[in-house]
């Protein structure tokens, strides 16, 4: 066992699980403060059940050995059996086999989580575990087999996904398997619940908006074991892929507020902190095949693309209230296509050269297939299992308890207390404001 992988591997596992924390105040900070409690606890609750669900059959699913034709893995290491004491990888770089099966939950969890900004202010919680339950067993397990499991790299002649091994679509850290996965799973989902009350002639303002850079600051700085921590090596490849994760998602935040500056007028905080999302989206399933320059215009892409693509949801009519669909899935679409232009097999040699380093269309034609079977795949999924929570125990709150705020009817708590209300008065004024909850900045500009 190499000892150092192994401990970088451990140490990126360990900032990945901080990014789901991240994640709920980043998505927290832009609910209102009625539901603010409920958004975290949405986030929170995908650690302890893709935790459990982990460790009986969700790593087995996702890196045993294959069980149907590259779609799924076998029931092998279920309950973790045949982890203990074995390792992964290739010589002379073999790590602990239970260093990977720990950082892939961390994978696991948050790609669940991602999808919650779609439906905030309106799902019933226990509606909502059930599906992440149901959905990482269907469809996040599966895709993961997919994407991430090679060819016995969870041991000699274990056989793994179609992607990573019959397509041979490049994605390093999970642009599909998380990001577009996510944001088609989000799509279904707002599409299935139906729209806020009152959207979108009335916009909810975010209730919090240094919440919003504080996870957005957590997301930056957890990433890098997203995205380093992904070459399971400490090498030079990681060394790489951290580069290329700072450049692009620097250069998206600059493009992101070049772009609310020319439509709004002025650039925000929410913009800032949305534009360092999307290059971190766009950046992960390109980071570790692509060189400085390439993450520079992946970045640039990015930040402008998805600045614009959140105001979608206005002209096509679909409340998805945190923008998953403009940042995660076009901006997990943008990248994963991007490495066909700017693969380079001098960053990776277990990679290729994209078009505009003379691979011609043979890498493009792959990640393009990646990305829409993902896509179709997750949607088509996500849609029927929210459909049968839906007629089955119930979705969606009723009406009272969204105007009186999901976090008194879901949890009986509120966030914050005043001395001068009962506890739940404080709730019952409106909070509403010309802007969008989400990261962008003024309807203005979204609508327009």
């Amino acid at each position: 066992m190499n000892t150092g992988d192994t401990a970088w591997v451990l140490a990126s596992a360990a900032l990945v699980m901080l990014m789901t924390p991240g994640l709920a105040f980043f998505y927290g900070g832009m609910v209102r403060r009625k539901s603010v409690l409920n958004m975290l606890m949405m986030n929170f609750i995908t650690l302890g059940v893709v935790g459990v669900l982990w460790m009986l059959y969700g790593y087995s699913e996702a890196f045993g050995n294959d069980a149907f034709g590259r779609l799924i893995g076998g029931l092998h290491n279920a309950l973790l059996n045949n982890t203990i004491g074995q390792l992964a990888g290739t010589k002379p770089d073999q790590i602990s086999t239970l260093s990977f099966v720990m950082f892939q939950l961390m994978f696991a969890v948050i790609t669940p989580a991602l999808i919650s900004g779609a439906i905030a202010d309106r799902a019933k919680f226990w509606s909502w575990t059930l599906f992440v339950a149901i959905w990482v067993t269907v469809v996040y397990f599966p895709v993961a087999h997919w994407v991430f499991s090679f060819d016995g790299f969870t041991g000699s002649g274990n056989l793994g996904g179609w992607i990573a091994n019959k397509l041979k679509a490049f994605d390093f850290a999970g642009g599909t398997a998380v990001h577009i996965n996510a944001g088609s799973a989000g799509l279904a989902l707002a599409l299935l619940l139906g729209k806020r009350k009152r959207w979108p002639k009335e916009q909810h303002r975010p209730h919090n908006v240094p919440f919003v850079l504080l996870g957005a600051s957590l997301l930056w700085f957890g990433w890098y074991g997203f995205n380093a921590g992904s070459a399971l090596t400490a090498s030079d490849l990681a060394s790489v892929a951290f580069t290329t994760t700072t450049v692009a998602t620097a250069a998206a935040v600059l493009a992101w507020l070049v772009v609310e500056q020319i439509r709004d007028g002025k650039p925000t905080t929410l913009g800032a902190a949305s534009g360092a999302v999307a290059g971190l989206v766009a950046i992960t399933p390109a980071c570790g095949f692509v060189n400085p320059l390439g993450a520079l215009v992946i970045g640039i892409v990015a930040g402008a693309v998805c600045a614009l693509a959140v105001g979608l949801k206005f002209k096509f009519g679909f409340d998805d209230s945190l923008d998953v669909v403009g940042v995660h899935l076009v901006g997990g679409i943008i990248g994963t296509v991007l490495i066909g232009f700017f693969a380079t097999i001098s960053v990776n040699s277990a990679g290729g050269n994209g078009l505009f380093y003379g691979g011609g269309l043979n890498q493009l034609w792959r990640q393009v297939v990646a990305a829409g079977a993902v896509m179709i795949y997750s949607f088509v999924l996500s849609y029927a299992i929210g459909w049968v929570i839906k007629k089955t125990i119930g979705f969606r709150v009723d009406d009272d308890s969204e105007s009186m705020g999901i976090d008194e009817a879901e949890h009986a708590e509120s966030a914050y207390e005043f001395a001068d209300t009962p506890s739940g008065l404080g709730h019952s004024r409106p909070e509403s404001a010309p802007i969008p909850a989400v990261a962008s900045a003024s309807a203005k500009g979204a609508t327009s």
